[in-house]
């Protein structure tokens, strides 16, 4: 069993990036922080929080720090500060390749219900469980057995703690990414250990150890078009995300798709070590004064393949 905050530990040792934020925006739905990177700009989102504040301490001072520094705010449990670092850490995740796996097409008016669209055929006769409500998604109570959980309850949707109770019942369950934001994920996928889990949303952060909290699927979005992205963001965009810039992902991450996922990030990250690594002998070679500019940053990313290796091994393990 995994500890809370190993999930945590995870998305901060893959976004300990040093890319510099160029724009921040708190939206009406969306939080978005761009960057720009080898491969030009990259953006990341996560849900704007539900709670309404008329003032916060920073604004004016998060453009210039670096995509780590931001990403450390996914500990915090102030629901801005958290929500800030779980887009600072997508714009980070989102500069690397993503993994492999089935883009849906763009439908307008579909938005998030393309997700289920798609698992639909393998829902029917089963117990599914949404955590979170979904605009639309009560068109198919009347096709399968559908059960919403939803903190802020409306028409037959169950309260928090009915998690407890529905969950290790589940056949499926939808969990949306926003509970990494709140700190209800470790729990809550704990709890649907025995279901198909998907962990869904434009929140979800493309990380191949998800399958160690059994999740079964990832369903996060494909960033084609940042500034039409990012626009729309800015105008209080929620499902029009989808007609300007983002299009759903489905990965499925099955032992084959897992480890192949995370070979590739050992043999990158394993290149950026060396690279990183000749840099500093031929600092240290040159007799120039002073520690290694980078070697925080080396230090960062040979922690974050150790850990990678123990993910693979682990794969390895149960899959042979």
């Amino acid at each position: 069993m995994n500890k809370p905050n190993r999930i945590y530990e995870l998305l901060l040792d893959y976004a300990a990036s040093t890319a510099r934020v160029d724009k921040l925006i708190i939206g009406l739905v969306w939080t978005a922080c761009e960057a720009q990177s080898d491969g030009g700009t990259t953006l990341g989102l996560a849900m704007s929080p539900g709670v309404p504040t008329r003032t916060l301490p920073w604004p004016g001072t998060l453009a210039g720090k670096t995509l780590g520094e931001l990403a450390g705010w996914i500990t915090e449990w102030e629901p801005y500060k958290a929500t800030v670092g779980m887009a600072a850490i997508n714009c980070s995740l989102n500069a690397r390749q993503l993994p492999a796996g089935l883009t849906l097409p763009a439908t307008p008016g579909l938005g998030n219900l393309a997700v289920f669209e798609h698992f639909l055929p393998r829902l029917q006769g089963k117990k599914v469980v949404v955590i979170g409500r979904y605009p639309g998604i009560e068109r198919y109570a009347g096709q399968i057995d559908l059960h919403i959980i939803e903190r802020q309850t409306a028409a037959s949707d169950y309260p928090d703690p009915a998690c407890e109770f529905l969950l290790p019942n589940a056949d499926w369950v939808f969990l949306t990414a926003s509970s990494l934001v709140n700190k209800t994920f470790p729990r809550l996928a704990e709890l649907s250990r025995d279901a198909v889990t998907v962990l869904m949303g434009p929140t979800v952060p493309w990380l191949p150890e998800f399958h160690e909290f059994g999740i079964d699927y990832l369903a996060g979005i494909e960033v084609s078009d940042a500034l039409n992205l990012y626009q729309t963001v800015a105008e209080g965009g929620g499902v029009r995300i989808f007609e300007h810039g983002a299009r759903y992902r489905i990965v499925e991450l099955n032992p084959d798709n897992s480890m192949t996922w995370l070979k590739t990030q050992i043999a990158q990250c394993y290149a950026e070590k060396q690279h990183l690594t000749q840099a500093m002998e031929a600092w240290y070679g040159a007799n120039k004064p002073g520690r290694y500019p980078e070697f925080e940053k080396l230090d960062q990313i040979t922690t974050r393949l150790s850990r990678m290796d123990s993910s693979y091994k682990n794969l390895w393990d149960a899959h042979h």
